[in-house]
């Protein structure tokens, strides 16, 4: 039955208390955007938590800190990252951690990553799409990446505000609700997601690092779609590479479902990736742990998948990738 099968998420967010301090007015978290029920939920770390998590059946939440645009330094990812340390070692058998990384000084971030696997016992990390406008095919970033597939953790790349610089603008003859949606959370900012995983395709990434583990969430950010057509034109026009996009779709991305609940795009991601590279997310606060349940439910009576493959996406590729147990 789907309520005795445990899930685990790893597209789960919080808020240290330092970093809400460290915003202050200029505010690179977005938190006067929040709503304060979503404030409140992000800060708990305890009792509210856990009791949404037991009414979604999440047996494991992997927590990761809210974004930041890339532009919390050190010092604040170093607190935020403890802070997370002492939530999971109080609640060991529900919680994990991802690393958050000051991601704008890649040496310090490696850094930071190795304390977080090595001494906190981090399953991985978790960082903005850009660090203060600029993306990770620019190699100064890449021995983040190094150290992800020397450690054998994934770097799960999320949706962030856009830079101003990099902002559509999407003003138009709507309300600017409407603009701040396309730009962000209904569009923008997940193309531009799934973008970024072309560029570092394109800049050679998984060439240099052919064991490195990439997780995009929201059904693959839209590239799942649009995957055949962008594999043929790189295969025409870009520079030849070692490793072809398919073959780094399938063997090196993994794809999270994290707030997106529907059975038709995961149809469209099952046919063109691994059932094995597919998890299960949820995205709390920000969306509810009874949808998940509730996704997880239609997806096994949709036919899409057998039992083992429904296990698989709810819980079993996680333990795979992470090295964790429910």
């Amino acid at each position: 039955m789907p309520s005795q099968r445990p899930f685990i998420t790893l597209e789960e967010h919080f808020l240290s208390h330092t970093a809400q301090e460290w915003s202050g007015d200029a505010d690179p978290i977005g938190l006067k955007e929040f709503p304060s029920h979503i404030t409140n939920k992000l800060l708990d770390m305890d009792s509210q938590r856990l009791q949404d998590m037991d009414a979604g059946h999440v047996r494991l939440q992997v927590i990761s800190h809210t974004p930041t645009s890339g532009q919390a330094p050190l010092s604040v990812c170093r607190a935020a990252n403890d802070e997370l340390h002492a939530a999971v070692q109080s609640k060991i058998s529900r919680f994990a951690g991802f690393a958050m990384l000051p991601m704008d000084d890649p040496t310090a971030a490696v850094a930071e990553l190795t304390r977080c696997v090595r001494e906190l016992g981090f399953v991985g990390t978790l960082v903005d799409n850009h660090a203060n406008g600029i993306y990770y095919d620019d190699e100064r970033f890449w021995p983040v990446f190094e150290k992800c597939q020397e450690l054998d953790v994934p770097i799960y790349i999320h949706p962030t505000m856009p830079d101003p610089v990099m902002s559509t603008g999407q003003m138009g003859n709507y309300p600017k609700g409407v603009a701040q949606g396309l730009d962000m959370y209904a569009w923008g900012w997940h193309s531009a997601t799934g973008v970024h995983v072309l560029r570092l395709f394109a800049a050679g990434l998984f060439d240099r690092y052919p064991r490195l583990k990439l997780v995009i969430g929201h059904m693959g950010e839209m590239l799942p779609f649009m995957l055949d057509r962008v594999t043929q034109i790189a295969e025409r026009q870009w520079p030849k590479r070692e490793r072809g996009l398919k073959k780094v779709w399938e063997e090196n991305v993994y794809v999270t479902t994290s707030g997106m609940f529907s059975v038709a795009p995961m149809a469209c991601l099952l046919r063109v990736s691994r059932v094995d590279h597919v998890l299960l997310s949820v995205d709390y606060p920000f969306s509810g742990n009874e949808l998940g349940a509730a996704f997880v439910e239609e997806l096994a009576g949709s036919g899409l998948c057998s039992e083992k493959e429904v296990d698989l996406i709810a819980f079993g590729n996680a333990e795979k990738l992470l090295g964790v147990k429910v």
